[in-house]
């Protein structure tokens, strides 16, 4: 009996030491293939939200690989009309950058002064500090050009797989009924009638969570505009877009807004007005969220617990890092319709989906 129990305990613990390699490689994996992956990952879910778009065109008269290249165009305009609105207004915050410092560098002296005063903080640690920060306009006598060079392989980088999610995008919404055909000949005959629910299901899932975020997107940035325009933040326009985009990003991304707003608002004016208005603003922007627009424009539809939510939000950043964490929810939507729809994986279904508890 001794002998069993023992024999049991070290199966177990095996098997829960297989398991914990396996995780921590997967996810080391995911972030070693990050370059590859994301752009890859962001087409299948843009291509998604597209799909519907595409299938009516092609009831006209125009052809698939004509609809998926319009389809393609309509989201690479629409990303470069994003990127022109907010390098606009970071032009006008680098023009005011001289003034923004001169405004905002008694605050800092008075933060400083109370550091010293409440914290066994001293002044050669924060000089140790600025000596070696990596911000262009904090740092001490560190390598110019090298840091020239590493901004520059950023920026072709970045930009290169800005443009290799747009053929991604093409390829996936010309070539979809191909890869649709190649998942269902995985699976047995008598498969395949649940495995194109899990198909649809998937899709639809992930369309309706994008579409409704981009309504809510679009209504919280003019709420946050208004307020923040009438509360006299200078560059209200670019908080106002860069707070509605962070909406993406559950719970994290409203304080990082709201951070924001309180940085280029009212530290740079130090007026109480702008203060009060900003804190209005978001008050009154995140219960329109909450209970009117989140629950009727986004609804249910990804149905994943809180819990999860965050989690995955937080594991997206340390994997992905900012891509990780926008695309972390519809993937996980994704995979909880697979784990609801496979027999042995529902335990894990019930565990992710919103379901009210019971006593």
């Amino acid at each position: 009996m001794e002998n069993m129990k023992s024999s049991r305990g070290k199966q177990i613990l095996f098997y829960g030491t297989l398991t914990i390699l396996g995780i921590y490689f997967l996810f080391s994996g995911l972030a070693k293939a990050s370059g590859f992956l994301i752009p890859l990952v962001t087409a299948i879910i843009l291509a998604l939200l597209m799909m519907p778009l595409s299938r009516k065109m092609e009831k006209t008269f125009i052809n698939r690989m004509a609809s998926s290249l319009i389809n393609t165009f309509i989201i690479l305009l629409a990303s470069i009309g994003f990127f022109a609105i907010v390098s606009m207004q970071v032009k006008t915050v680098v023009d005011d950058w001289p003034q923004i410092k001169e405004t905002m560098q008694p605050k800092f002296e008075r933060v400083k002064d109370f550091l010293f005063e409440h914290t066994p903080l001293e002044e050669q640690d924060l000089e140790r500090s600025d000596k070696g920060t990596n911000v262009p306009f904090m740092g001490g006598d560190s390598n110019t050009g090298q840091k020239a060079a590493s901004f520059l392989n950023k920026a072709f980088s970045f930009f290169g797989d800005y443009l290799l999610t747009f053929i991604y995008i093409f390829f996936l919404l010309n070539y979809r009924h191909r890869f649709k055909e190649f998942l269902l000949l995985l699976f047995p005959d008598s498969k395949r009638d649940e495995v194109k629910e899990v198909i649809e299901k998937s899709a639809n899932v992930t369309r309706k969570y994008l579409v409704g975020k981009l309504i809510l997107i679009g209504f919280l940035a003019v709420l946050y505009a208004i307020g923040l325009g009438i509360s006299g933040v200078n560059n209200f326009i670019l908080i106002s877009l860069l707070a509605a985009v962070l909406s993406l990003l559950p719970y994290i991304g409203n304080i990082i807004g709201f951070g924001l707003a309180m940085i280029f608002g009212y530290l740079v004016s130090g007026e109480t007005g702008v203060l009060i208005g900003i804190i209005i603003t978001f008050t009154v922007a995140q219960f329109v969220e909450s209970y009117i627009l989140e629950p009727y424009i986004v609804g249910d539809q990804v149905d994943l617990h809180p819990l999860f939510v965050i989690l995955s939000v937080i594991i997206g950043g340390m994997v992905w890092g900012v891509a990780g964490m926008v695309l972390s929810i519809p993937v996980l939507a994704i995979i909880n319709v697979v784990f609801n729809h496979i027999s042995p994986l529902k335990p894990f279904g019930f565990l992710l989906s919103q379901e009210q508890d019971k006593d």
